[in-house]
């Protein structure tokens, strides 16, 4: 009867991986019995043959991985799990086994730098499996998963490569290895006895959490119940039309306990949302793109926040724009016009329904700007506007497009590839960037609004802000797309004061400093919106601290970092669609979501 008991509460484990990849992360069994279990795998795990610091994996930006396994039963927690860090490409060694050898595997993987082999008792029987191990320790990055017994350690005596062991074999010893590789749950154990000559009682190597963890909500010390009001209040919004679907992710001390998708992506019901799902984030884009360059360029001494748009930019110095300070604008303070004139500007002979050299920028499918149109009209426009509220805070576009062009200017590289390059990629950010139909399928973003008035068309992977779009879909203010669990990777990173997977992307105190109060007339910091000290606001949430920074965005989404409350809130949803739509914001479903969140954490276990 006991042992039936365990069956069972292993199948509702496996349960929990297959619900969690396909739409959440909240597992249909009690959270007490997961954590426990947890507990029992960490005191079971053991880091091996680590003396190159392989593990936790590294400079995920040139990485590519495979993950290989041949008879382990837990393959698709595991292989789940690795997928949040980096893009993990699954290999069944099995298949290799019977009509084809091993060789061909090393063939079929010899454009990856990093092989992950899941091994359990079964697999090291075989020899040509640990000759497949020993063969490729030579060329590249191997890591070798373990759920077996003492015995089979002892067979991977002679193998080089890190081998991560864990005798408990259960579907949360093999989620544990696999965050364990990429830092997101340290190893705190050592061999206990001598199984070897090399594998010895006191062998072993520790290793420091430094990524997120998912797990569930108890693991944070908050009921699981308690956060049912998430679903409640999504639900009403999608019922109220408020947006056809949306994510919600929580993490609360550097753990995701939270990552639930809801309804549709149109009122069709078509296509239902995933956590995996891109959003087009809007202004976000400010604090995620513009804000995380200017930081950066900051600590390198290359941006000065008292210099001018006059210091940085030649063209500003012919213009009242001359002796704007970069702390003005991040402020919203520098007297700017909040938008320019966009569509309507925009002339006959200005575009056309088909690329050329003549008419290079895609705005739309079928839409094609013509050549230097943001260098002849829209940029002068903004050089050209009035500055009439220098001093007050007016909230504005314009500036985040001036800081764009300041940060480009300062690195001669467009702000979309300086992301890529400096935070999206090696932050282990899989989805996020600009333009993301040049890398993903439209069916992975979820549409905005149904432009019947300038672009005649469903907007679906280019970006909704006018703006943005006639810049070409990469602005300073908005075009950036992400999923939850990369704004997640990044605001996580922030409430880490810019550490995040054993590297210092931004330093402490400029973090400290971009997402304080700095302005003396208004709630913001640089870049960062922040608590709004006008209780009657009640912004961002009820509950939220003063210490609260982050942003929203016009399409539906916020972000918010409490760093009081060790938490990171993301609410991702499209609620432009069909049409521009104020329910979101009058229902107050962000601000809900967010005080439900904080009810949770003080209610506790």
């Amino acid at each position: 009867m006991r042992r039936n008991k365990q069956h069972i509460y292993l199948l509702l484990l496996s349960g929990f991986v297959v619900f969690n990849s396909a739409c959440a992360q909240n597992p249909p069994f009690t959270g007490k019995a997961y954590v426990q279990e947890q507990k029992t795998v960490a005191l079971s795990t053991v880091l091996l043959n680590n003396e190159k610091q392989v593990i936790p994996l590294q400079n995920l930006e040139v990485a590519k991985v495979a993950s290989i396994h041949f008879s382990g039963v837990y393959t698709a927690a595991f292989d789940s799990l690795l997928n949040k860090y980096t893009k993990v490409q699954p290999f069944n060694g099995s298949d290799y086994l019977g009509v084809k050898t091993l060789d061909a595997l090393s063939l079929d993987t010899k454009f990856y730098t990093t092989l992950i082999i899941q091994l359990v008792d079964a697999d090291l029987n075989n020899p040509q499996i640990i000759d497949f191990i020993n063969t490729n320790q030579k060329m590249k990055n191997v890591v070798v998963s373990l759920l077996g017994s003492a015995a089979s350690l002892t067979k991977l005596n002679d193998v080089t490569a890190p081998v991560l062991w864990s005798a408990r074999l259960s579907p949360v010893s093999a989620m544990y290895s696999a965050q364990a590789i990429f830092g997101g749950v340290p190893v705190t154990q050592k061999l206990s006895r001598t199984y070897t000559p090399k594998y010895k009682n006191g062998y072993g190597f520790l290793t420091a959490k430094t990524r997120l963890q998912y797990t569930v909500p108890e693991d944070a010390g908050i009921k699981a119940d308690n956060l049912s009001e998430i679903d409640k209040i999504a639900k009403e919004a999608i019922s109220s039309q408020a947006t056809p679907g949306c994510v919600v992710m929580v993490i609360k001390d550097g753990k995701v306990i939270y990552n639930k998708a809801y309804g549709y992506h149109t009122y069709e019901n078509e296509i239902p949302d995933r956590i995996t799902d891109i959003f087009d984030v809007a202004s976000m884009t400010k604090i995620s793109a513009t804000t995380m360059e200017t930081m950066q360029l900051y600590d390198q001494g290359k941006l000065a926040l008292d210099s001018t748009a006059g210091t940085y930019l030649a063209l500003a110095r012919k213009s009242n724009k001359k002796t704007l300070t970069v702390r003005e604008i991040l402020e919203h303070q520098a007297g700017l016009i909040p938008d320019i004139q966009t569509f309507t500007k925009v002339k006959p002979t200005d575009y056309s329904v088909d690329s050329s050299a003549n008419f290079p920028t895609k705005v739309n499918e079928n839409y094609y700007l013509r050549k230097n149109y943001f260098e002849e009209v829209m940029w002068p426009d903004m050089l050209n506007s009035p500055v009439k509220t220098r001093g007050q805070y007016v909230y504005s576009d314009v500036g985040m497009c001036i800081m764009q062009q300041i940060v480009e200017t300062l690195t001669s590289t467009p702000i979309n590839n300086y992301l890529q390059q400096q935070f999206y990629n090696p932050l282990g950010m899989q989805t996020a960037g600009y333009l993301p139909l040049n890398r993903f399928p439209a069916d992975r973003i979820p549409p905005t609004e149904n432009d019947k008035t300038d672009r005649h068309t469903l907007i679906d992977g280019y970006v909704h802000d006018p703006t943005a779009a006639l810049m070409g879909g990469v602005a300073g203010h908005a075009g950036l797309f992400a999923s939850a669990n990369d704004i997640g990777i990044m605001y996580q990173m922030m409430l880490n004061r810019g550490t995040y997977g054993g590297v210092q992307y931004i330093k402490p105190e400029t973090v400290d400093l971009f997402t304080s109060k700095q302005s003396t007339i208004s709630r913001r910091g640089l870049g960062f919106d922040r608590w709004d000290p006008i209780a009657d606001h009640k912004y961002p949430s009820q509950l939220a601290s003063d210490q609260a920074y982050g942003h929203t965005g016009f399409t539906g989404t916020c972000v918010w970092v409490d760093p009081k409350y060790n938490l990171v809130y993301v609410f991702l949803s499209n609620r432009v669609h069909p049409n521009v739509s104020s329910k979101l914001g009058s229902l107050n479903i962000r601000p809900r979501i967010q005080d439900a969140i904080y009810e949770a954490i003080n209610k506790g276990m």
